[in-house]
């Protein structure tokens, strides 16, 4: 789907009654004001970062750092755009930490566990029937959700470039069980591979 401003400037959409600070896996995409390509270029399917691109990448990795009750894994930081899987672990960091979790393998891959057949947000299915992304704009909300995270990965990129590159808005997706996993994960890995397809594709 091309960049639309109409739609995806669209006022933000929340699920009726989920807690976006209870444990489970999203899919979070982050998209630059106007589709700009600031953080590099493809070349050959392989993504070269910029120094705003590296930029974006280390806060990427500091925010699992800083934040306990968060675990990164796939992520891909594109042109004009920002994917990532983040799993919350709880909101109290109920479950211990992976520390390798944010360094293991090519964009930061850790493979899921193969015991854990369901990595939605334990296992409930909210309203979203559908199972389509959902957008947001980020609002006051305690400061170990989803919305939280995003907020202040977003606000240490701006403060690093000294200007802000975001559009206000994010896209989140519940994942709910291992096979979205997978198809997500996949589609993040590959992403610079296709990037002449990509939605999000500008030259």
């Amino acid at each position: 789907m091309p960049y639309t401003p109409t739609i995806h400037h669209r006022r933000s959409i929340r699920l009726k009654g989920y807690d976006y600070s209870q444990a489970g896996m999203y899919f979070v995409t982050i998209c630059c004001q106007n589709m700009i390509c600031r953080f590099g270029r493809i070349e050959n399917g392989e993504m070269i970062l910029n120094a705003a691109g590296e930029i974006v990448r280390n806060e990427w990795i500091k925010s699992a750092e800083i934040r306990k009750e968060i675990e990164i894994h796939e992520y891909i930081v594109m042109p004009n755009h920002f994917h990532a899987i983040v799993e919350i672990v709880g909101t109290y960091g109920i479950r211990p930490k992976n520390d390798n979790a944010t360094t293991v393998g090519t964009y930061g891959i850790r493979p899921p566990n193969n015991d854990e057949t369901t990595v939605g947000a334990n296992g409930i299915r909210p309203n979203n029937a559908d199972n389509k992304s959902v957008c947001h704009t980020p609002l006051r909300s305690p400061s170990k959700t989803l919305g939280a995270l995003v907020r202040g990965f977003k606000s240490s990129v701006t403060k690093q470039l000294g200007f802000s590159v975001w559009q206000r808005n994010y896209w989140e997706n519940i994942i709910r069980n291992d096979k979205s996993y997978q198809y997500i994960a996949n589609y993040i890995i590959n992403n610079p591979v296709k990037w002449g397809n990509d939605r999000f594709y500008t030259k």
